[in-house]
């Protein structure tokens, strides 16, 4: 399952396709000050793995996760085209199977932008690193330091550490055959990354948001029930159970509440489509995974709502009620379009897509009110009088 031989060919080919995004934000920020390269960069890196996790729900939604049985090549070699023969074989043997030539390419550029990204990150960890160097030596100097925001670097040494793991949990993905808590961990992970990319972006373009204590709670109940959300999703998807419930408002034909095995479905810890005892997955157990979403849909949707209103109220929020009802509008008629529309690819990306675009959005709302509380803080702080 692991074949480690076409590894650095795939790390130089990750390399590769990084130096295009690079290159033109070169170009493009030729004039800028380091502070503002960085911050270019960061935005340029967070588009990019937004992509990335698009991909990644496409190639989960066509089937294409074991396009290449092994990891990190395919059939070790570095692209599908050394594997022809291989590749070849298993479409012979099973036409319908998880092998076919167009698969293997999904599967591939997945792994190479993958790579691409993760060039990304460490270019940014080191430039962030260099960064705070020079600004903590000018500081020490007494040189003037530019006034773009602040960003520790240790957040894109996290980052950096966080995309490893994702990769890993990739690698597991399909060494473990698809198994459903390690590919909804690996969804975890992409919008995990996309929430502390978006934290660091804000953190370089400082706006300080200061909300009362109330307001600040319930961000982080709605951002801690939007990853909750999330992972309910993935585990949807994962399982396929997208079609247990065929219309929307009911379930089923005429079934607003039908039968639910939820013993089996939330065993957590099991092969796909295996049920808890190790016989096959009921179909009651899909329908418990699908109705638990649309229960948990229902709570998220109102919080936001509820939050929503509440921000908009208080006059201080800008366009922060207005982005987090679009986003809220958007996941609501994809997710309808889902169930109403018999699951069309376009519909199941949009819905992953304003998941991701939720979590960021709610990442960066959070770093504002950081900002805000950090910026109260320096305010209170007593002037102390300078001895003569």
């Amino acid at each position: 399952m692991f074949d480690l031989s076409p590894l650095w060919q795939l790390a130089g080919l990750g390399a590769l396709i990084a130096c295009g995004p690079l290159l033109w934000l070169r170009l493009r920020s030729r004039a800028a000050t380091p502070g503002q390269r960085l911050r270019a960069l960061t935005v340029l890196t967070l588009f990019l793995t937004f992509d990335l996790v698009l991909f990644g729900a496409f190639t989960r939604l066509t089937d294409s996760g074991l396009g290449c049985p092994d990891w990190p090549g395919c059939y070790g070699s570095a692209s599908p085209l050394g594997a022809r023969d291989e590749i070849h074989a298993a479409q012979t043997a099973l036409p319908s199977g998880p092998v076919t030539h167009g698969k293997a390419w999904v599967e591939m550029i997945h792994r190479y932008l993958a790579s691409s990204v993760g060039v990304l990150i460490l270019v940014l960890c080191v430039m962030s690193w260099r960064h705070w160097l020079r600004r903590e030596q000018g500081q020490t100097q007494g040189q003037g330091v530019e006034a773009i925001g602040v960003v520790s670097p240790a957040w894109a040494s996290l980052t950096l550490v966080w995309v490893c793991m994702q990769g890993a949990f990739g690698a597991l993905t399909v060494t473990m055959k698809l198994f459903p808590a390690i590919v909804t961990l690996h969804l975890l992970g992409g919008m995990g990354l996309l929430m502390l990319l978006a934290w660091q972006a804000q953190g370089y373009s400082p706006k300080p948001l200061r909300l009362s204590p109330g307001l600040r709670a319930g961000a982080c109940v709605l951002m801690l029930l939007s990853v909750l959300q999330v992972a309910l999703g993935g585990w949807v998807s994962t399982n396929y159970a997208v079609l247990a419930c065929s219309e929307f408002p009911a379930c089923q034909p005429g079934r607003w509440w039908p039968a639910m095995d939820f013993e089996h479905g939330f065993t957590l810890w099991r092969e796909l489509g295996v049920g808890k005892g190790g016989g096959w997955l009921p179909f009651e157990a899909l329908t418990a995974i699908h109705m638990t979403h649309r229960l948990g849909a229902l709570l998220v949707f109102s919080v936001l709502l509820l939050f929503a209103w509440r921000l908009a109220a208080s006059g201080e929020a800008g366009p922060w009620p207005r982005r987090l009802l679009l986003v809220a509008g958007w996941q609501l008629l994809s997710g309808m379009s889902n169930v109403v529309l018999d699951w069309p690819m376009l519909a199941a990306l949009a819905h992953t897509g304003g998941a991701a675009m939720l979590l960021t959005l709610l990442a960066a709302l959070l770093a504002q009110i950081e900002q805000g509380q950090r910026s109260t803080r320096v305010q209170a702080l007593p002037i102390r009088p300078v001895a003569a």
